[in-house]
């Protein structure tokens, strides 16, 4: 870890050592990186990935955190965070272009401001670009895969190229980026024309509906379970009477089933704990298995 310090250093890769990760995540739940990496842009971030691949330190590409679990001791190699990095939505046509750090609400916001619509079901999933397209988000009826054209991304060779969507095995909440060891660069999306205030509008009612259903006023890390063929997770927690049912500072949400909530001072263990007794008592009661859809992340 000292040589990979070192060779940041002589490279000018902004980094800090033990930096908490519960300051990174929406669940405010983590302990800290051994080195935390923040590069400024793309040439930044590809630098960072190849040091570490040299130095063979493990390393974890963060974006803004709201769907990932950090272990209680952290993680001993390096997060590379895309947060914050430089670069802009650009247009062509009916297409945008976007950098992997680049948080999905702006950029459905930035197709609402040039009257293309596809994007609406997206704004309010508080993830990154990247992020959308590593787990094929979706919410409302839409996923990313309905409208992504191509990707951007660094091969675990350090080769940079772009594949079609149709090439990146796109399902629920899954994508080929889980398995080939791809950090994501930039992705491209196809929408169509339409009226600004009718995608706003949309896009407005949707928020609302996030508002009024789930616990956006707790820490959380979105759906924790995965939607069951079938099923809805959060309805199958609820029938099995496990509304408010915690495990030290870890809680399902009040307000919607399918949330698991730090209601203060939550741990990781409580969290993992939680959902072992919510997969039990639901895979008894109903017979279905939850799967998680957080990405648990420790050392």
């Amino acid at each position: 870890m000292q040589t990979l310090k070192e060779r940041l250093e002589a490279a000018a890769l902004p980094y800090r050592e033990q930096e908490p990760l519960a300051g990174h995540t929406t669940f405010k739940i983590g302990g800290p990186a051994a080195v935390f990496v923040q590069p400024a842009d793309e040439a930044q971030l590809c630098a960072a990935v190849a040091l570490c691949r040299e130095l063979a330190v493990p390393y974890y590409i963060l974006g803004n955190g709201s769907n990932v679990l950090f272990g209680d001791k952290g993680w001993a190699g390096a997060v590379i965070c895309l947060a914050g990095m430089k670069g802009g939505v650009r247009r062509e046509g009916n297409t945008l272009t976007a950098p992997a750090g680049l948080p999905l609400s702006a950029l459905c916001t930035a197709a609402w401001e040039v009257g293309l619509a596809g994007l609406e079901f997206a704004y309010g999933i508080p993830g990154t670009v990247g992020g959308a397209v590593y787990m094929n988000a979706g919410a409302y009826g839409g996923e990313m895969k309905d409208v992504l054209l191509s990707v951007r991304y660094l091969t675990a060779e350090g080769q940079i190229e772009e594949a079609p969507a149709e090439g990146l095995d796109l399902g629920y909440r899954h994508s080929i980026f889980e398995s080939n060891g791809g950090c994501i660069l930039s992705a491209q999306v196809r929408l169509e024309a339409g009226d600004p205030a009718a995608i706003r509008a949309r896009m407005d009612e949707l928020m609302g509906r996030r508002r009024d259903k789930q616990p956006l006023d707790k820490p959380s890390a979105g759906s924790t379970f995965k939607r069951p063929v079938g099923a809805f997770a959060g309805a199958l927690i609820e029938q099995c009477g496990l509304r408010g049912h915690r495990h030290g500072g870890a809680a399902i949400s009040e307000k919607h089933c399918g949330f698991v909530v730090n209601l203060g001072g939550a741990t990781c263990a409580d969290v993992l704990a939680l959902c072992r007794e919510v997969q039990q008592i639901v895979k008894e009661q109903t017979g279905y298995t939850l799967e998680k859809e957080i990405r648990v992340v420790e050392c």
